[in-house]
């Protein structure tokens, strides 16, 4: 049975059992395991019942905002990052709408620059995600007439270097820290899926509530897709073998104030730089080692952003430090051969985060549910 959580349970992300309990369970539990609390408190040392008590009150008390198997998403739907051009008087409503009405959008960002740059006009930015079949044009299309949106600029990724979080490793990490080996390239091919795979991949992703958590994590999602155990774990790790799994993973609320009054993060920063054409695989690679990024891509951002091809995203509780970090990957950049030809940092202001929906059958759904013909949604 699940372990409730007694109210007295400490859920501060500066309890020292708590950080020892983050600093693994936030992306340190690769691809899909069978047993990843069991995992976690092997990696943190400590015992399973705590960790599951501590990681169920933090859920409770906003410390954490959710726990679930995350996806690779970018094999599973075609997807990209948005920048949206919206007048002052429409900013603060399609930020809302795109927050809560559009289950498509992940990521929605109010961000700023320090001064007026090439693409400073563009104040909102969104994740998007569209099923195989749809087009993310008509999609955009369609926000613009509910928010009141005059233009948005499509960048997908041609290539991923980084994705992770581990926002409490990273308060300690010093500008420059970064990996021995080079940085991994994940593609970003869609792969199809049968409705046997789906049907287990729906109840896979979906966030746990406090009260599941507990030992034998998975056999409650297997009962919720109706297949044995044994079925859901055998197609899930077909899935994680496919590289469409990324891993189990607190998402700690880094943007807003815990009920304590603390801060996971201050500064979200959306890094862009220009290298020449033909380095950007060897930068993304290079800028995908730093520790403190938590994404890296290679995007093309065209005349509106002065052409820039790298993008990565770096959080911090201090804005200098966060310059620093940035500075250090610059210098990198240049003694490992590859100039930086421009560059410029987006600030995050106001954000809102949630995972982007993914199953044709839900946008099909939905669509439906805003007066849209699903199949004037198709490219």
């Amino acid at each position: 049975m699940p372990t409730s959580t007694a109210p007295d349970v400490p859920y501060s992300i500066d309890d020292p059992v708590n950080r020892r309990i983050l600093a693994v369970s936030e992306d340190r539990i690769a691809g899909f395991t069978r047993t990843p609390l069991e995992d976690i408190a092997k990696q943190s040392g400590v015992d399973l019942d705590t960790v599951i008590a501590r990681i169920g009150s933090m859920l409770q008390h906003g410390t954490i905002r959710r726990v679930r198997q995350t996806l690779l998403t970018t094999s599973l739907a075609p997807g990209a990052l948005i920048a949206w051009q919206v007048p002052p008087k429409h900013l603060l409503d399609a930020f809302e709408y795109m927050s809560k009405e559009d289950p498509f959008s992940g990521h929605v960002v109010l961000r700023t620059t320090d001064k007026e740059t090439p693409g400073s006009a563009y104040k909102l930015w969104t994740t998007l995600k569209v099923p195989v079949g749809f087009s993310m044009d008509q999609h955009c299309r369609l926000l613009m007439d509910k928010t009141g949106a005059t233009t948005y600029k499509l960048l997908p990724a041609k290539k991923l270097f980084a994705l992770g979080v581990g926002h409490v490793r990273r308060k300690t990490i010093e500008p420059g820290a970064r990996t021995d080996e080079p940085g991994r390239v994940l593609d970003t091919t869609v792969v199809e899926l049968d409705d046997a795979e789906w049907n287990v991949l729906m109840s896979l992703k979906r966030e746990f509530a406090p009260e599941e958590l507990g030992p034998n994590l998975w056999a409650g999602r297997a009962r919720e897709a109706g297949v044995p155990l044994e079925t859901f774990c055998t197609i899930a790790e077909s899935l994680a073998e496919r590289k469409l799994i990324g891993r189990f993973s607190t998402f700690l609320e880094h943007v807003k104030k815990h009920k304590d009054g603390s801060r996971v993060t201050r500064f979200n920063a959306l890094f862009h730089w220009r290298v020449p054409k033909s380095r950007e695989l060897e930068a993304g690679i290079e800028v995908g080692r730093h520790h403190c990024m938590t994404h890296a891509y290679w995007r093309e951002g065209g005349e509106e952003f002065s052409n820039v091809n790298i993008m990565g995203v770096s959080h911090g509780t201090d804005k200098d430090r966060v310059l620093e970090h940035k500075q250090a990957i610059d210098d990198h950049l240049e003694e490992a051969g590859i100039k930086v030809e421009y560059t410029n940092v987006f600030w995050g202001g106001k954000s809102e985060i949630k995972p982007s929906e993914i199953a044709p059958q839900a946008y099909m759904d939905w669509c439906k549910s805003v007066g849209v013909d699903p199949e004037a949604m198709r490219g």
